[in-house]
């Protein structure tokens, strides 16, 4: 009996969010996103009941790409479906599942499969944050008061975790099928944005002053830059409290992602049958998306979260990290950890007291994890999305479609997508990493990563596709069907 025979009981009856039967029109589209949307802002609003405090966050220089709050229900957030999708993506690029997502069958196992893996990886997440160390720190006087104990007031923040990661797998699915763009796009776009919100325009009152409150401070006079044109002046002027280094990077990575986004070589198409009906194949430079970033991004976060767990238990080798307030300073854990500011490499200001070959290290070590990891992952995640050569092939095969003076075969189509597709996948892949490192080192508005700013400028630009295309099928339900919708 084959793993699928045995496993097919039980995946096929994972709870599942039904499928539309028919078209759904745009607004209502509309209406379930903004409905998700507004639940997730609520869950990340609820705090976790038998809360102690907020504890520290093992996750929070990751926040931005993993879209959950800490010490909130959606404490996870979209972790463990990231983690997931590494794994099965892992298995399925080694051909270890036997899976052939074409098949309708094994479409029903693989999304079941996915599924049993998120609420697996979702309950391993939870159990070291809530058991292990001071992440998730549980108020024994509730305990006794509801006379349950600690472990007790435990098991309740865990399931309320746990809930919570279920939560968002459902409701990813919502969007993914009854709206716009996918679940887990628009939740990154969530949380950026309200990080880039605040670092604009957050007033000194209710915390750390944002660009404009900072610079209304420096126009008024209430906030001193220093003698004029001095190396202080000009580092106030470009760090903390001007920020325009910031700005800059900020509005720099918004104009390379759009202009690498409407880079493209578009492939002749004509149809086979309709004369003088004609198209184009276009393969993006960002072919695969920003998307594999989460993926990369989440390895180095389960890296990190596996080293704050043997600290927060035991006494480590010196050679495997050494921690200070929480972070590596020194050791394996120390180099692998992602460059996420200034104040992790700028020795030579005194942001850091790392000795610079430490943190030219460091910074190569991530620098070779993003461009490498990207461009892996961006075939990876190609080929298993159905992008790839000889998918798409035959896509284009079956619209219909053929490339102008060659035969109308899937096997030349596909020699000739394997001309572009590849070579581009790498390149594009590569080229996000590389923009990843940069914006973090340099710095953006409201503290926002790099690959949270990569992610957010990329996902909108594909909602602002897709909610274009989804228009246009409104006004013209015959382009339904040439968009493959019906």
């Amino acid at each position: 009996m084959s793993w699928k025979e045995a496993a097919e009981p039980v995946l096929t009856r994972m709870p599942v969010v039904t499928r539309p039967t028919g078209h759904i029109p745009f607004k209502r589209k509309l209406a379930w996103t903004a409905g998700v949307l507004f639940v997730y802002f609520f869950l990340t609003n609820i705090t976790l009941f038998g809360l102690e405090s907020t504890g520290s966050d093992i996750f929070g220089q990751f926040r931005s790409i993993l879209a959950g709050e800490q010490g909130s229900i959606l404490q996870v957030g979209i972790g463990p479906i990231v983690t997931a999708s590494i794994v099965l993506q892992l298995l399925g690029g080694a051909n270890l599942l036997g899976l052939d997502t074409s098949d309708p069958r094994d479409q029903v196992l693989y999304q079941g499969l996915q599924k049993l893996l998120v609420i697996v990886v979702t309950a391993m997440t939870a159990a070291p944050m809530v058991f292990a160390g001071g992440f998730l720190p549980a108020n024994p006087a509730i305990g006794n008061a509801l006379g349950i104990g600690l472990f007790g007031i435990q098991m309740v923040i865990f399931a309320q975790v746990f809930i919570g990661g279920v939560l968002i797998l459902f409701m990813d699915e919502i969007v993914s099928k009854w709206g716009v763009g996918s679940g887990v796009g628009l939740f990154i776009i969530a949380a950026v944005s309200q990080q880039l919100v605040g670092g604009f325009f957050s007033w000194s009152g209710l915390g750390t002053p944002g660009f404009f409150a900072s610079w209304f401070g420096i126009i008024t006079g209430s906030v001193e830059l220093g003698p004029t044109f001095t190396s202080e002046w000009f580092q106030s002027l470009l760090f903390s409290p001007g920020e325009l280094l910031a700005l800059v990077t900020t509005a720099l990575i918004f104009a390379v992602v759009v202009y690498a986004e409407s880079v493209r070589v578009e492939i002749p198409l004509s149809h086979a049958r309709v004369k003088g009906a004609r198209g184009r194949f276009p393969v993006k430079l960002i072919y695969a998306s920003v998307l594999p970033m989460i993926l990369v991004r989440a390895l180095q976060a389960n890296i990190q979260f596996f080293g704050q767990i043997i600290n927060s238990q035991t006494t480590m080798p010196t050679w495997l990290g050494v921690y200070a307030d929480g972070q590596p300073v020194s050791g394996f854990f120390y180099y692998f950890a992602p460059i996420q500011s200034r104040q992790d490499w700028m020795w030579f200001l005194g942001f850091t007291n790392a000795e610079p070959w430490m943190i030219f290290t460091r910074v190569a070590i991530d620098l070779t994890f993003m461009v490498v990891g990207g461009a892996i992952f961006a075939i990876f995640w190609v080929e298993t999305t159905g992008m790839g050569p000889e998918a798409t092939a035959r896509q284009i095969q079956n619209s219909g479609m053929q490339i102008p003076g060659f035969r109308r075969n899937p096997q030349v189509v596909e020699k000739v997508m394997e001309r572009y597709i590849p070579q581009v996948t790498v390149i594009g892949g590569a080229l996000v990493g590389l923009l990843a490192v940069l914006a973090n080192m340099l710095g953006t508005i409201g503290n926002v990563t790099g690959e949270g700013l990569l992610l957010t400028v990329s996902i909108t630009y594909k909602l602002y596709e897709e909610i274009a295309e989804e228009q246009l099928m409104e006004m013209h339900p015959m382009m339904r069907q040439m968009f493959g919708r019906e």
